[in-house]
């Protein structure tokens, strides 16, 4: 009896602790309304995200995205690669991911003219 018991503890813990949700499905997936700029919303998701290694010392340092005109110059490469598929090794960034809001920010960025300020 307290063997059965037992199990249908520790089944039940473990039914309950895998959750299926992705970070994407969770996390605040509202993009602002306003026109996006560097300064406001894209530069803090680059620091966050992709400075790590795109800046002196980096992995990546021999393409820096520390700037606006770094970043700016790169747009058409930096949303290619935010939005490959989970698994393609060229998804960046490497070994972590992006919420699909800070991939929409940027993406909306572009389309709204790629403003600094």
């Amino acid at each position: 009896m307290k063997k059965n018991l037992f199990t249908a503890i520790i089944l039940g813990i473990a039914m309950v602790s895998c959750e299926s949700s992705t970070y994407d499905e969770v996390s605040n997936t509202e993009v602002p309304t306003e026109k996006i700029t560097y300064t406001k919303h894209v530069k803090g998701i680059m620091e966050a995200k992709c400075t790590s290694c795109h800046s002196t010392g980096g992995s990546a340092s021999s393409r820096p995205l520390n700037t606006y005109a770094q970043v700016n110059g790169a747009i058409n490469q930096i949303i290619d690669r935010i939005q490959r598929p989970a698994g393609d090794p060229l998804r960046m960034p490497q070994g972590g991911t992006m919420s699909a809001a800070d991939i929409s920010i940027v993406v909306k960025w572009k389309e709204d003219g790629l403003l600094e300020n």
